[in-house]
């Protein structure tokens, strides 16, 4: 284990990115104005929207329907958002690079900043030839985001070796990187790697389990912030102005997080159309049809949670 307390970063500004839900109707059809208003205000709160995430079923829904959101997106935030750039490809397929190409043209045309879905493809590389499929995406745009998504998300998932992780910060258009392994010392060792070799790259946490990461140098891409995006960002301001009232506010945050995000992983999805349907942000509590399911005694705990979130407000 390495010493790790003296990483404390007090008062720093922190990057905040918050994966977008994509609510539904009670049958079954994307909520598209419960949509729009959320890309809404997660901007106005303070946070980039990133959508076409895990959290906004990008894996579960039609291209004509990926390709409504990043227009949504890109007229509800004046193109200032980030987005999964996503393959569809099944287990045994081999890595697709023109795929790839396309998925991240779709999200810079739409003025976004793609970030690297993972894939059936993409994962069966090796380390070596990850790293070299990422330098072939910056032929293909001037910036991008990376992503190590740990297997408790999807099945496709992976999380790389710290050598090809250091050799991905030394990509020049890889500007951050998500890492979603749920593992604080993975992560501090990222940003080890991070601040001896290039200072300015993002490790953007995606530890739902641990999101005081952003004390130690992490910025983050979360799907719990989608739950309230204003609660992250106050929390954030709490940080960056030394106000001790962030620990109890982190503290009520990271129990909605450590509820939600109980197995199984991808069912926090529901959990978190309950919620955003208890705060009337959302037509339905419903999820996705084919994402895992909570059981109903959840709204109660959740209603308890959003209660006590504001009382910050």
């Amino acid at each position: 284990m390495r010493d790790i307390p003296d990483r404390i970063r007090s008062r720093r500004s922190i990057r905040g990115m918050s994966a977008t839900l994509l609510p539904m109707t009670r049958e079954g059809e994307v909520d598209w104005p419960g949509f729009e208003a959320h890309v809404r205000r997660t901007l106005e709160a303070g946070l980039t929207p990133a959508v076409n995430m895990d959290t906004g079923y990008v894996a579960r829904i039609a291209e004509r329907d990926r390709q409504r959101v990043l227009e949504i997106a890109a007229a509800s935030t004046g193109r200032d958002f980030v987005a999964g750039a996503f393959c569809p490809d099944r287990a045994g397929d081999a890595f697709d690079p023109d795929a790839y190409a396309r998925a991240i043209d779709r999200v810079t045309d739409a003025g976004g900043t793609p970030v690297v879905f993972p894939s059936h493809g993409l994962g069966a590389l090796g380390p070596h030839e990850w790293v070299e499929a990422h330098r072939g995406f910056e032929r293909g745009c001037d910036r991008f985001i990376g992503f190590e998504l740990g297997q408790m998300f999807v099945p496709y998932g992976r999380i790389y070796p710290h050598e090809a992780y250091e050799a991905l910060v030394q990509i020049p258009s890889c500007i951050g990187a998500k890492h979603s392994s749920l593992s604080r010392e993975e992560e501090w060792v990222r940003l080890e790697i991070r601040d001896r070799t290039r200072p300015d790259f993002l490790v953007l946490t995606g530890n739902d389990l641990a999101i005081d990461m952003v004390m130690y140098g992490s910025d983050y891409l979360l799907g719990l912030s989608t739950f309230c995006p204003e609660a992250f960002a106050r929390r954030d301001a709490m940080w960056r102005d030394g106000d001790p009232r962030f620990y109890e506010l982190n503290d009520v945050l990271q129990y909605l997080g450590t509820f939600a995000f109980r197995g199984p992983v991808p069912a926090y999805r529901h959990d978190a159309a309950m919620f955003l349907h208890l705060r009337g942000w959302a037509a339905s509590p419903e999820p996705h049809p084919s994402c895992p399911r909570r059981p109903d005694s959840d709204l109660e705990i959740l209603r308890q949670i959003h209660a006590r979130l504001e009382s910050f407000a």
